[in-house]
């Protein structure tokens, strides 16, 4: 089972904050030129969003219409979009465009040959809107396949003022002042942290945040492609300030035993339901979704956030999840395909779903305006800001085997960790056996 990253997991409630924008400027879609060019074409369209999700999105495929003629039809894949999309291109029934949630899916459908180079006037939007990582990404062997059309900032610690206010916390700015926070938080009655240690990718993204903050984005991206080892000492130095956490029954609500009950929804709910048991929740921007949606906390007033932050002396990190979108070769109407992507590089395409709410654009030519809070904006701003500094999550550019799947590779062996944290160089050795034969796979 492939696991979403860039918002929920599939059935959690999809971010929608409700917020009232403004559209937003930028050059008109280049795509039929408004002039109802794809009349009578339909592009189909395949990805891993349901509910309100799908619902947003459908409102861009409706704005695309309205400017192209084209009709469009989505198809919801669940988590295991390589599977599905294979088993579509195998019975002759391609979608035209897939909304691809992993870099490591990306290069392999690339790889397989699955995937069209993305016209000019898309790549041309993407050099002029997006930071040059963006475009790495979306990259193989230096050939563009996919479009960042939506992001998510997976460096965000949600917390609950009053309740950071009634212990006299301030957000802090360095890892050790947030333990230190922590305890404050703590003996104030109030565990300080929500771990859902019972889904494995958020313990990913934990270890994520804080290996790039101590050991640096060139350690990171060796990592990521699995040239550096993960018996490096960097890994279990990361680990070892992760465990400094794990191991602290004061900061973990329920201790390792109630984190490994916890699923991600469960986490927000400690924090911001009726009745809480943490101030502090740590995972991306959506977080505001489940909150606001759930728990009808108002973003911004009574849940909020602050920048995860730096450790060991490096500066804070900012690491991202994505959907690319990309075109198959083998799609009935690929021509049209294309010409969607032209348009979802628009910044007029991104401000559609902004409006709508709960989506993250990475181009820098959306108007901040378009999001529709002061919470939404900070983190747009933040995302966008981050330049080529931004890291794609280390996880989702792994073999699946070993980033991606439940009960296996680094899924279970962080949570074996939160269950354990005493053995931070052997849990390394562990994660590298899995790795290794993950990547030769």
């Amino acid at each position: 089972m492939m696991r979403r990253r860039t918002t929920l997991l599939t059935g959690c409630t999809a971010l929608t904050l409700a917020l009232g924008a403004t559209a937003c400027g930028g050059e008109p879609v280049s795509a039929g030129g408004g002039d109802k060019a794809l009349d009578g074409q339909t592009v189909t369209v395949a990805g891993v969003w349901s509910g309100s999700e799908q619902q947003n999105f459908q409102k861009v495929l409706d704005a695309f219409t309205a400017k192209t003629g084209a009709k469009t039809q989505f198809m919801s894949t669940g988590d295991n979009v390589s599977t599905v999309v294979g088993s579509k291109i195998e019975g002759g029934n391609a979608p035209d465009v897939v909304m691809v949630p992993q870099v490591g899916v990306l290069k392999q459908f690339a790889e397989k040959g699955w995937l069209k180079p993305l016209s000019a006037p898309t790549e041309k939007s993407v050099d002029a809107g997006y930071a040059p990582v963006w475009k790495k990404y979306g990259s193989v062997d230096g050939t563009l396949y996919g479009l960042y059309f939506k992001a998510a900032h997976k460096s965000t610690v949600w917390y609950s003022p009053d309740a950071l206010d009634q212990a006299g916390v301030k957000p802090p700015k360095t890892y050790d002042d947030l333990l230190k926070a922590g305890h404050t938080l703590s003996d104030s009655g109030l565990a300080a942290f929500a771990v859902a240690g019972q889904d494995g990718w958020t313990l990913t993204d934990w270890f994520e945040n804080i290996y790039l903050s101590q050991a640096g984005p060139e350690k990171y991206d060796a990592l990521a492609a699995h040239e550096l080892k993960w018996t490096d000492p960097s890994v279990v130095g990361a680990l070892t300030t992760l465990g400094k956490l794990f191991k602290d029954k004061q900061l973990i609500a329920g201790g390792s035993k109630g984190a490994l009950n916890t699923d991600f929804p469960g986490s927000v709910e400690k924090v911001f339901g009726p009745e809480p048991k943490a101030g502090m929740v740590y995972e991306g921007d959506f977080v505001a979704g489940v909150a606001h949606d759930q728990f009808q906390r108002t973003i911004g007033k009574d849940a909020d956030f602050f920048p995860f932050p730096a450790v060991g002396g490096g500066t804070a990190p900012v690491v991202s999840g994505g959907d690319a979108a990309v075109v198959l070769k083998d799609g009935k109407n690929a021509a049209a395909g294309m010409k969607l992507l032209e348009y979802l590089a628009t910044p007029e395409a991104a401000a559609v779903w902004a409006k709508a709410g709960g989506f993250l654009s990475p181009n820098k030519n959306v108007d901040l305006a378009s999001y529709g809070d002061d919470v939404t904006r900070a983190t747009a701003k933040s995302l966008v800001g981050a330049g080529d500094s931004v890291r794609f999550d280390m996880s989702d550019q792994a073999p699946a085997s070993f980033g991606g799947t439940k009960g296996t590779g680094e899924w279970k062996l962080l949570q074996d960790f939160l269950r354990d944290p005493a053995d931070a160089k052997g849990t390394a050795a562990k994660l590298e056996s899995a790795a290794a034969k993950a990547y030769k796979g």
